[in-house]
């Protein structure tokens, strides 16, 4: 574990080679009940940030997960160039998560880009098997697929919610410890990395600013159970985000990759926090 470790850290850039960060961006991460929330689903970072501009048919999954379970919400999207890609609304207070999950696309870049964007991202499954299979100069062949929640709190302030500490079974899923909306939320965030229901350990784990996200704020490798703690600054607009894979057997791919992203926040002019 501490030379899969060494090795992620040593081969991390401190330059944004790719922009393949992918997250859910309510306008407000805080609402009254029934009323409407525009949405947009965000890619890239920095000068590389962009709406997704993908069909809807290559969304899988769009729900919510309140108190009293899982909505799917697929009549919420709208097609792409519109000022929002979802409208979404609750008719009862708590803290929910909104979740989305694309199907497979394929990718084939060169090998420079390649390797670029598997040391940005410390994905060391795919850097350790093209290094053994002498394969580091020959284009990155992948499958790949974008997991994202949200937390959204509806209506006054209560105590923490469960739901928002647990999984809701993504391939890649980042869980937080804590409900970093809740009243008591200090600003530290503990979180789990789980990769096909199982901690994972390794992972390279980024805290984002949304409003200043051209290089994390903090960056963490998941230990062996999979955790990672993080201290967030201040309260704004936030979002972390992993990537991993596994090597493939498969005509088009040599890896399947997914990304996966977790954001929260506090809506403008929420005092600051320390």
């Amino acid at each position: 574990m501490l030379r899969l470790a060494f090795m992620i850290a040593t081969i991390l850039s401190p330059e944004a080679a790719t922009a393949h960060d992918f997250w859910i961006q309510p306008r407000d991460f805080a609402a009254d009940v029934n009323t409407a929330i525009p949405l947009t689903i965000e890619v890239g970072h920095g000068p590389f940030r962009q709406r997704w501009s993908a069909a809807i048919d290559r969304v899988a999954t769009f729900s919510t997960v309140g108190s009293a379970g899982t909505k799917d919400i697929h009549a919420a999207l709208v097609p792409p160039g519109g000022l929002a890609d979802a409208n979404i609304s609750f008719s009862q207070p708590g803290t929910y998560l909104v979740v989305l999950e694309t199907n497979r696309a394929a990718s084939d870049l060169p090998a420079i880009r390649f390797n670029d964007y598997l040391k940005a991202e410390g994905i060391a499954p795919a850097i350790a098997a093209r290094a053994a299979a002498k394969a580091t100069d020959t284009p990155g062949r992948e499958l790949y697929s974008r997991r994202a929640k949200a937390i959204v709190r509806i209506g006054t302030a209560g105590a923490a919610q469960p739901q928002v500490t647990r999984p809701v079974g993504m391939t890649l899923e980042i869980v937080p410890g804590r409900d970093p909306t809740a009243p008591d939320f200090d600003m530290m965030l503990p979180v789990t990395i789980l990769y096909e229901g199982r901690p994972l350990a390794g992972a390279f784990v980024k805290l984002s600013n949304l409003d200043f996200d051209a290089r994390p704020v903090a960056t963490a490798i998941s230990d062996v159970h999979g955790g990672a703690v993080f201290r967030v600054p201040f309260k704004g607009l936030w979002q972390m985000n992993v990537v991993w894979t596994k090597p493939i057997k498969d005509p088009k791919a040599d890896f399947d990759t997914v990304f996966s992203s977790l954001t929260f926040g506090w809506n403008r002019g929420a005092a600051a926090g320390h």
